[in-house]
Order: structure tokens, then C-alpha cells, then sequence
């Protein structure tokens, strides 16, 4: 897409343990080349062994082309990145948790190009926890937020359809896109809505394919079957780089394109 005001961003769905992670690195180079990325934003809130991420991982990630990491309601898990949180505006958690908790809820970025890119994330409560509005809270960060820039990608980390389809329309026009996260299932609804913001209710999950979202199957039957809770670990074999690229129009903010992304590796 030949114009110098499209800038074209990758949002990777939830990366699960070391089986995702070697899955980026896998493709990425690959997709920036296809995609002639200007940015790279991934879900990391599972990138340790499946449940949170630690100092090391991070920079791991952003040694390998990851740009911007969100989180959701795993961040918490490994309490070495608590302190770390504090240090950086290149991982995020949901910006509706109380002020006090560490870290960041939403950064800016300055691309190449000089285009200011804007990335928010947020929590859902239907299903979690007693937040915070993510509907007001988010309402307040774009007033700050337009100031700088019209670009702005929401990373809405929920559990509920609903709650995510009433983000998009909430969204509609106020940003470029909504990615839903969370479910590790990747949803074949993207679409861009009619005042121009991208929307998906779940970008999906970068990971081992043949588990349950992402962990061992027979880990994760078990705790079904006998409803004992089950110290679970990523599951192996063929796994799949998930998400979408999101293409958007610099001076006006609005999306001009998504594209759901799928690619699928033999991991071990």
C-alpha cells in the first residue's frame, strides 16, 4: 500500500511459554518483510512458562522485534516484574486497575516515520475482577491521549463477547483499533466498523495448537474432570502465530484495513 501516511502495525495474540515465543521469533521477520511493519505490539502476559512474564522474557521480546508488550490480568503472577513495571513504558498493564498498582497503562511511541502511535490496555469485569470502568477509564485516557496523536490501538483484555463487541462500538471513531485478547481462541469476526476503527474480538493465541489454549491437554482434563486445580504447563508439537495487522491512516487516525493472521509451525 504505496502511501506514506498508512502506517501498518502487528498486534501477536497471547503468547503462551517458550513453544510462542519461538514462535515469533520464528515468523517475525518473515511477516515484517510481507507486512513492511512499522510497529510490533504482542500480549505477553504468559510468555513464562504460561502464566506471566519475568525481566528476562521482556527483554528477550524486545531484543526480537517486539515493540510494545501488554499484559491483562496475569501480569501479577511473577512478582519479579513488579519493580520492573515501575522502570519501563515498554510493558503495559490494564490502565483500569488502581492508581497505585505498578506500572503503566498506557505508552506512546514514536515510529520511524515520526508518527506518534499510541497503545492502551485494558481489563475486562465481566468474568474478572472488580475493576476500575474500562468504558470511562478508556474515555479519559483518549482525551489526554488526542493531544499527542489520533493513533491509538486498544488492547481490551476480556472474557466476555459482549463486554468486547460493546468496547468496539463504544470505540467506534474514537480510536484506530480494539483487539480483543484473553480467550486464546482467535475469532473470524475482523471488520472494520462504519466511523473507521479496526475491531476483532480475539486477535487469538501464539502457541502449542493441540492443547487447551495453549497448556497440556491431559493437564487440563484432568482438572475438568476431577475439579482439583492442576499446576498446568505449555503443551508441545505444532503451534501457530496468531493475531492482526492493523493498517491505519497516520493524519486521521481511522483504520483503512485488518487482517487476521494465522501461521503455523511444527514446535517441539
Amino acid at each position: 500500500m504505496p502511501n506514506n501516511s498508512v502506517i501498518s502495525i502487528l498486534f501477536i495474540g497471547d503468547i503462551v511459554g517458550r513453544p510462542g515465543r519461538k514462535t515469533v521469533y520464528q515468523f517475525l521477520p518473515l511477516l515484517y518483510e510481507r507486512y513492511k511493519l512499522d510497529c510490533v505490539i504482542a500480549n505477553g502476559e504468559n510468555a513464562a512458562g504460561g502464566l506471566g512474564i519475568t525481566p528476562k522474557i521482556a527483554d528477550e521480546l524486545f531484543k526480537n522485534g517486539i515493540d510494545v508488550i501488554t499484559s491483562g490480568n496475569h501480569i501479577w503472577r511473577k512478582k519479579e516484574i513488579f519493580p520492573y513495571l515501575d522502570t519501563t513504558d515498554k510493558i503495559l498493564r490494564p490502565a483500569n486497575y488502581p492508581p497505585s498498582a505498578p506500572g503503566k497503562g498506557y505508552t506512546l511511541l514514536t515510529l520511524p516515520q515520526k508518527i506518534k502511535l499510541a497503545v492502551i490496555n485494558l481489563e475486562g469485569r465481566v468474568f474478572m475482577k472488580s475493576l476500575d470502568c474500562p468504558f470511562r477509564t478508556v474515555e479519559a485516557l483518549i482525551k489526554e491521549i488526542l493531544s499527542f496523536t489520533p493513533n491509538i490501538i486498544v488492547d481490551f483484555h476480556a472474557e466476555a463477547t459482549s463486554e468486547k463487541m460493546a468496547m468496539g462500538w463504544f470505540l467506534d471513531g474514537k480510536v484506530s483499533a480494539v483487539l480483543g485478547t484473553h480467550t486464546h481462541v482467535q475469532t473470524a469476526d475482523e471488520t472494520i466498523l462504519p466511523r473507521g476503527t479496526a475491531y476483532i474480538t480475539d486477535v487469538g493465541m501464539t502457541g502449542p495448537l493441540e492443547s487447551v489454549i495453549g497448556m497440556e491437554r491431559e493437564i487440563a482434563l484432568k482438572g475438568f474432570l476431577t475439579q482439583i486445580p492442576q499446576k498446568f504447563k505449555p503443551a508441545k508439537g505444532t503451534t501457530s502465530l496468531q493475531g492482526a495487522v492493523i493498517r491505519i491512516d497516520a493524519a486521521s487516525g481511522k483504520a483503512v484495513e485488518i487482517i487476521r493472521i494465522r501461521e503455523v509451525s511444527n514446535g517441539h
